[in-house]
């Protein structure tokens, strides 16, 4: 890894670029196939006993399959980590989902070993779930405190203020739930029973963009499924307020 960047850049795709045993594409995923085909048009002569990877982390190691017919072993490489585009984060410790050819995996083990990071063995096909997951629990996550800093910003508050108000909030309850498990330390109205307050927090969102409605109403479900120790009975409870006169979104097309 201490070779990263001592390299020249190149504005086209050479036969050069098989020189080194190992070539990792970091393309955005639409572009991973059209890179595949440029290797396999410059190098058909040489992709044998090379290892081809790609970083995405929704796609499988198919994508290169313009190189695997060559010879080539092929695989995918993703760092489980947000990158901003400000600065380079730290890969130290990170969890590094890996799958695809026998030789192609074991170069990404050895990869992951060097970044001092954590191997994830996927199937092939578990990669759309895998990257799901991490989607949730980065990007939705985000829109959904985001969401929260509005609401308050819509009352009054100054947009740092409610960002300082909700981030603790937010630390604390995904530190209850590294230390007692996600049942022990679920919150709100919705855990307690409270469904009254629930009733209130549907009408106070029709003030605002129909999707805050829909989607406190589908995170209040996947609460419910995920974490209620009667799921069937909470969904009903939540069905019987969401039909409740005065709970209808201003739009159609937007279903709780």
């Amino acid at each position: 890894m201490r070779c990263i960047g001592a390299g020249q850049a190149r504005a086209a795709i050479s036969s050069e670029v098989f020189l080194v045993p190992v070539i990792l594409i970091a393309v955005p995923d639409s572009s991973i196939q059209v890179v595949a085909q440029q290797l396999a048009d410059v190098g058909a002569q040489d992709a044998r006993k090379h290892f081809i990877l790609h970083t995405s982390g929704a796609l499988a190691s198919d994508v290169l399959a313009p190189v695997r017919q060559l010879g080539a072993s092929v695989g995918s490489l993703h760092p489980l980590q947000s990158f901003s585009g400000i600065g380079a984060p730290s890969l130290e410790g990170r969890v590094f989902a890996i799958e695809g050819d026998a030789g192609a995996v074991r170069v990404s083990r050895s990869l992951v070993r060097s970044l001092d990071g954590q191997v994830l063995l996927l199937a092939s096909e578990a990669k759309p779930l895998y990257h799901a997951a991490a989607s949730i629990a980065a990007g939705q996550v985000l829109v959904a405190i985001e969401a929260a800093i509005q609401l308050l910003a819509s009352i009054g508050m100054k947009r740092r203020e409610a960002l300082r108000a909700l981030l603790p909030l937010t630390r604390q309850v995904l530190e209850n739930q590294e230390r007692l498990g996600a049942r022990a330390a679920w919150t709100g109205p919705l855990a307690r029973g409270d469904f009254r307050v629930i009733a209130a927090h549907e009408k106070s969102l029709l003030t605002r963009p129909d999707e805050y409605l829909a989607a406190y109403r589908a995170l209040n479900r996947l609460a419910a499924r995920l974490l209620a120790r009667n799921p069937e009975s909470v969904l009903a409870a939540l069905d019987q307020i969401s039909q409740e006169p005065g709970h209808a979104p201003k739009t159609k097309g937007v279903s709780a």
